[in-house]
């Protein structure tokens, strides 16, 4: 499965990426690597002991398999659980949903992976040409069809709701340290071929807070059903995410998505406390994993994500060291969806 596919593209071939709450055969996600230690400085055992916690909260609903680069397998295999699956692969870093494969699957349940460009978010951390490879390795690994996508895209820019709706923010999308060579309709057309959005919604800004990714999407909303959609709005004006949540807002109340149905929104007030997004949360199988900084203050969002989940078991889990790292549940993992992989 060395071999891209590149002559044809996933809609070509009756595929799109199906929504998160959608069933999954695994989540993958990847062990923060020593190549990184400069940026988590003194965090650096706090973000493995916070990696493990979700790896074993995911593994409670779903299997999980952990890339680690070998160097440093052992310690990974120290800190997780037994039903943990290690990957040995080399890798640079380890925000799976950025540097990772989306996975997408057509009508008949076959299951194929996309394989995005990835700079790093816009060069800002070196080196990074390992992580650019993680998708070939786990096509090589898993025996399937890789389709390579002739752009940069990381996977925590968009949302999908699985029936042709793409949320994604202009902030991110746009920014000219990633596809400086195409336009806003050129986007477009990438994102339908590739992941087979037949409307993309555009959000302008992601969280104010966001240092790293350019205002990924996944830092300020979240499908929750087909035309419902969580979004950090707060009510608040003196809040930095006040007016740039109400513009969002605007944004999504005047969509219609790809079934024609208006957006409903479900404002998540507060959306952020202590720099931890609520939003960049994880979909397992019967449970949503939401990060928290473990005080009184996460009691309000964590009751409205909650009820924007009936049915699925919610889990907390320790948000404060992966927000400081850049990111939340939701950045570390990557859902691979039920199905049979295609060759």
């Amino acid at each position: 499965m060395g071999e891209a596919i590149v002559d044809r593209t996933p809609r070509d071939d009756g595929f799109r990426a199906p929504a998160e709450w959608e069933p999954h055969r695994a989540c993958l996600m990847a062990w923060p690597t020593t190549t990184r230690l400069p940026m988590w400085g003194e965090l650096f055992e706090d973000a493995e002991r916070d990696y493990a916690t979700v790896a074993a909260a995911i593994a409670a609903f779903e299997p999980v398999v952990m890339v680690v680069d070998p160097s440093q397998e052992g310690e990974a295999r120290r800190r997780l659980p037994s039903e943990v699956e290690l990957l040995p692969l080399p890798i640079d870093d380890s925000w799976m949903r950025d540097n990772g494969p989306i996975f997408v699957r057509d009508d008949r349940g076959r299951v194929a992976l996309v394989h995005f460009r990835f700079n790093a978010w816009g060069e800002k951390f070196h080196p990074y040409d390992r992580d650019a490879e993680v998708p070939r390795l786990l096509a090589e690994h898993l025996g399937v069809r890789r389709y390579a996508a002739p752009f940069v895209l990381e996977g925590g820019s968009v949302l999908v709701d699985g029936e042709g709706t793409l949320l994604t923010t202009e902030q991110c999308l746009l920014h000219p340290n990633r596809n400086p060579h195409l336009s806003r309709g050129g986007i477009e057309e990438l994102l339908r071929a590739y992941l087979g959005a037949d409307v993309v919604v555009w959000l302008g800004r992601g969280h104010s807070a966001d240092r790293d990714t350019d205002g990924h999407v996944d830092g300020v909303a979240q499908y929750a059903a087909p035309g419902v959609v969580l979004l950090l709005a707060p009510a608040d004006p003196s809040d930095p995410d006040h007016r740039s949540g109400l513009e969002n807002l605007r944004r999504l109340e005047a969509a219609r998505d790809a079934a024609g149905r208006p957006i409903r929104v479900v404002r998540v007030d507060p959306g952020v406390a202590n720099g931890i997004p609520y939003l960049n949360c994880y979909l397992a199988n019967g449970a949503v994993i939401v990060p928290v900084a473990g005080g009184p203050e996460d009691e309000a969002a964590v009751a409205q994500i909650a009820q924007a989940f009936p049915g699925r078991e919610l889990v907390r889990v320790p948000g404060r060291t992966l927000s400081a790292g850049g990111g939340g549940p939701h950045c570390i993992t990557q859902q691979v969806p039920e199905g049979s992989f295609v060759r």
